[in-house]
């Protein structure tokens, strides 16, 4: 065959049967280009969810009131919690700048990673010339690029809420900087301790270079395994025995989208969360 074969549908038992044999492809699926650019299914599935969230809030919400409705209630309140639990991470003086990115990494994370349960993603697709099924729907958190691309953005605005908040020479200094109280600790000593501290920060450096690696092949190899487990486990029986499987994929999906938010917000918190004496 030389070209692909018409889309089909597939029942989710069929379906998951046929993916249980080969398991979920560690890369996405090309699907189509834009100017010459691919767009994989994991693009396709961050479009869509990213569309469903912002008219699910803007309906569920609408114009904000001073007596919240249902929809405004439960932002408000998951709004608040993440507040609560942030500001004393990254401290009052970068959580204006660093609220807005983390939130939004949440949100965004955490539904990316149900998307993966939600019936059809998996299912719908067509058959390519070798015969694999290709499904259309991919979660952007399953994809390596995708996790990393969130790493890398969260790392730069990680770079740009340091430098603003704690100002390049106190950045500078909490790397390479001789941490030792020079008026209690002798000259000798000191000025012995700075080239210490200077092979300290240099090793500082390679350990924030790595930061993405980390951030990504976490996030990535929790779902991209959650996604495995679930396409076995539905292929061998795929009506009662999978229940249990996604209700701990659901609960799987919010700790790590928290783990990768209070990861960020720890870093940042490194840099900024410092009171004015020892900043000085």
């Amino acid at each position: 065959m030389n070209k692909l074969l018409p889309t089909v549908f597939l029942l989710t038992g069929s379906a998951s049967a046929l993916n249980a044999a080969d398991g979920v492809s560690p890369s996405p699926y090309t699907l189509t280009e834009i100017f010459g650019l691919p767009v994989t299914n994991s693009i396709l599935t961050t479009w869509v969810i990213s569309i469903l969230l912002i008219v699910a809030i803007r309906f569920s919400v609408g114009t904000p009131k001073l007596i919240p409705g249902k929809g405004q209630a439960v932002l408000e309140n998951l709004i608040g919690g993440l507040r609560d639990l942030l500001l004393p991470i990254v401290g009052k003086k970068a959580f204006p700048l660093a609220f807005p990115l983390l939130i939004g990494l949440f949100l965004f994370i955490m539904i990316h990673n149900w998307s993966g349960l939600i019936p059809g993603v998996g299912v719908f697709g067509f058959y390519d010339d070798h015969g694999h099924l290709k499904y259309w729907m991919r979660p952007a958190s399953a994809d390596l690029n995708a996790t990393f691309g969130m790493a890398l953005v969260a790392m730069a605005a990680w770079l740009f809420i340091s430098l603003k908040v704690a100002g390049p020479k106190f950045f500078i200094w909490e790397l390479f900087g001789n941490k030792a109280d020079k008026k209690e600790t002798p000259t000798p000593i000191y000025l012995l301790l700075a080239p210490i501290f200077l092979m300290v920060g240099v090793i500082e450096v390679v350990s924030i270079s790595f930061r993405p690696i980390s951030l990504s092949f976490r996030l990535f190899g929790n779902v991209f395994g959650g996604e495995n487990l679930l396409t076995s486990m539905t292929g061998l029986a795929p009506y009662i025995v999978p229940i249990p499987f996604y209700l701990y994929e659901v609960l799987v999906g919010v700790v790590q989208a928290l783990i990768f938010t209070l990861l960020v917000a720890i870093y940042i918190g490194l840099m900024t969360n410092h009171d004015e004496d020892h900043a000085h």
